[in-house]
């Protein structure tokens, strides 16, 4: 073989031709190395090889495994993290939270809504047709009774600049933070009642804890 061909030949494919070389019988093998040691040299290319495949395949899966875990939390799944206290004691500033899409909604969910490019997470107090009425201390009544709601700890009023009593609108939810002296929701006119179209989703649960 000539000096042109010797260059041409990868590193393994050189130590493949020195071992077949000292297995033969030829005279000229006195100054190869050690057929252990070119023995050893194999083995560890085809280590070094197996490994490239094995990490090559397993960075494959770890990539189509992560982009199966985007595409479900952008259609399905979203995760946000709760920013402000409005949802205060259920959730604190700094939680984070899997929501699960839906256009299904029950009075006293959590929900996460779309308004002027901010999420909002709020509660559903009333659906379309519900007639809802607060009064000055708080309490909340819904189609003429009085709301259970035990996950309020302080009672307010808050700000309240609607007509009441309010009927729902076809479409839409009346909407309240839990944190009623602070919280800015379907109370206020600024925000509203919400359409249907403004949910991202609703609260699944939470996935760490800002405590």
């Amino acid at each position: 073989m000539s000096k042109k061909e010797f260059g041409d030949l990868n590193k393994r494919e050189l130590v493949d031709l020195v071992y077949t070389m000292m297995n033969t019988e030829d005279e000229n093998n006195s100054e190869l190395p050690p057929v252990e040691q070119v023995a050893a040299e194999r083995t560890k290319l085809d280590n070094k090889a197996k490994f490239r495949r094995i990490l090559k395949s397993t960075v494959s899966a770890l990539l189509v495994a992560a982009a199966i875990a985007v595409l479900i939390s952008m259609l399905f799944l979203p995760v946000i993290q709760v920013s402000g206290d409005s949802m205060m004691p259920t959730l604190n500033n700094g939680d984070i939270i899997l929501l699960v899409k839906t256009k299904r909604f029950c009075t006293g969910e959590l929900c996460c809504v779309s308004w002027q490019n901010k999420l909002l997470l709020k509660r559903v107090i009333g659906l379309p047709g519900d007639n809802i009425d607060i009064d000055e201390k708080g309490n909340v009544y819904l189609n003429g009774e009085l709301l259970d709601e035990p996950y309020v700890t302080n009672k307010a009023l808050g700000e309240c600049d609607i007509d009441l009593p309010y009927t729902v609108p076809e479409g839409k939810l009346f909407v309240m933070g839990d944190q009623r002296e602070t919280s800015v929701d379907s109370r206020s006119t600024a925000v509203g009642c919400v359409d249907y179209d403004q949910m991202v989703g609703r609260y699944l649960l939470r996935i760490w804890s800002a405590d």
